[in-house]
């Protein structure tokens, strides 16, 4: 069985494009713009943004852009603007990382601390099995910093 992020991301295009055919037949039923956008939202919406956290960094950038075709078809049917697949994924980035700082019982806390400026996370380098067996004994590993990319917004983690 293929489990890969390509095959992920195909499996959700083809689901949103389904949901196009019913979408247009609502349009073509001249159905009011508001009932439109509640279907487009409740159905293709919920079907790219579900877990987007997980599987968009890890998309190709044709992965992207087919998916990002369903969301410009939607808009075309719907005659609306919809929120950038990109855009999305870096907010709700940016949202779990607040969450995980502002909850002292979560188990990543003190992986997470924001910057002064507000707008950036630093994260402390975790050590894994994999990386302490590669290491010779007694190194502690690299201390410099690690660059965490959400989309075109990348965030410097030390």
């Amino acid at each position: 069985m293929d489990l890969s992020w390509s095959r992920h991301t195909n499996s959700l295009a083809k689901k949103a494009r389904q949901r196009l055919y019913h979408l247009r037949r609502l349009r073509d039923f001249r159905l009011p713009s508001k009932v439109l956008r509640n279907f487009c939202t409740c159905t293709i919406e919920s079907i790219l943004m579900g877990n987007i956290t997980v599987w968009f960094g890890n998309s190709t950038k044709q992965d992207r852009q087919a998916l990002q075709r369903v969301v410009r078809s939607a808009e075309c049917i719907t005659h609306m603007e919809l929120p950038d697949l990109q855009t999305i994924y870096y907010k709700r980035c940016q949202t779990k990382a607040r969450r995980i700082v502002k909850d002292p019982t979560h188990p990543n806390n003190r992986l997470f601390s924001l910057l002064r400026s507000g707008r950036r996370f630093r994260s402390l380098k975790t050590k894994t099995e994999t990386e302490e067996e590669l290491l010779p004994t007694g190194h502690s590993g690299p201390e410099s910093g690690k660059l965490i990319n959400c989309g075109d917004h990348h965030h410097h983690v030390t």
